[in-house]
């Protein structure tokens, strides 16, 4: 089966410490996104949305399904996998955020493969996962703008 990798680049006009508490917490995340993420572990770690923590997804029509944060390094980096349910496996998604001049830029990827064999399954998983995501972090971006 097809790995299938998205890449999403994206610049804000402000500082790290404004950009990345809203694009990892949880539940402001999901609102971002316009869909159910409920964070139902934290993380034992200083911030509830760390290392451990878990957050459930609800996207109507794909059933619920859990992510895992496995690193997170504040201002810089989350890494996450999905630990149950799922038309996907082997996911793996990794935000980077770095900072030059109170301009914050993300470098998001998502790695995955469809969980069934059929041979467009790939390519629609990805774009029905692509567009959103890009969409909701442009319209966050524009939000910084002057």
């Amino acid at each position: 089966m097809a790995r299938q990798h998205i890449e999403i680049r994206q610049n804000f006009n402000a500082p790290v410490e404004k950009v990345f508490p809203e694009l990892t917490d949880h539940e402001s995340f999901g609102a971002l996104m316009g869909t159910n993420f409920k964070r139902v572990i934290d993380s034992p770690d200083e911030n509830k949305n760390g290392v451990g923590s878990v957050r459930r997804i609800r996207s109507f029509p794909v059933p619920a399904f859990e992510e895992t944060v496995v690193n997170y390094v504040p201002n810089e980096l989350m890494e996450y996998v999905i630990t149950k349910g799922s038309p996907v496996k082997n996911h793996f998604g990794r935000m980077v955020f770095t900072e030059s001049d109170h301009e914050t830029r993300l470098f998001y990827t998502i790695d995955f493969e469809p969980r069934l064999p059929f041979i467009f399954l790939g390519p629609l998983l990805k774009r029905s996962i692509e567009k959103p995501v890009r969409q909701a972090i442009q319209r966050f971006a524009a939000t910084f703008q002057d």
